[in-house]
């Protein structure tokens, strides 16, 4: 298994459990949830922010974000909090298809500059520690448990105070 060069670009997401095929990932200069990634998730995609606030590319080292609307848009991530340890993430970049393993769920506070911080991480939960491995955080919204807990506060891009991110770690890269 070889990381990629971490090149920002866009890629192509496939999630067999959540029944998720062939859906566009498009890569931009930003920070998770930002208004640019909200644009592109009201398209009906998901979004990959890079650069200095942002992460890798697909299977580059370091962590490969991309964020997705659950209740609204095209609801793409909907059943995101349903993936399990052990479940594939695959994403095809060029001619190579990135396999990763869902490794843990980490819970990120808008309110909370730190828990940013760690969502951002080159190692997810862990600013400031470099990272060796080639790693994913999907995420998306805990609206609906943050609203039956009474839990209404959203920010100014309407997003809720808690977002449900799905970390996993790259087993093998393979020919797309």
């Amino acid at each position: 298994m070889r990381p990629s060069d971490g090149r920002a670009r866009d890629a192509r997401l496939r999630i067999p459990e959540l029944g998720i095929h062939d859906l566009e990932v498009r890569s931009y200069v930003g920070r998770t949830d930002d208004a640019r990634g909200h644009a592109i998730q009201n398209t009906g995609i998901v979004a990959s922010p890079t650069g200095p606030e942002g992460g890798t590319g697909p299977g580059g080292v370091g962590n490969y974000q991309v964020t997705g609307h659950r209740t609204s848009s095209s609801r793409i991530f909907e059943f995101l909090p349903e993936l399990e340890r052990g479940d594939r993430v695959l994403v095809t970049a060029g001619r190579t298809t990135y396999v990763y393993r869902v490794r843990r769920t980490r819970i990120t506070s808008f309110r909370e500059p730190a828990s940013l911080r760690a969502q951002r991480a080159e190692v997810p939960g862990r600013p400031g520690v470099r990272a060796t491995r080639a790693m994913i955080t999907l995420s998306t919204c805990r609206t609906p448990e943050d609203h039956a807990e009474g839990n209404y506060w959203s920010d100014e891009f309407d997003n809720p105070e808690h977002r449900i991110d799905k970390i996993g770690v790259l087993v093998r890269s393979r020919p797309a």
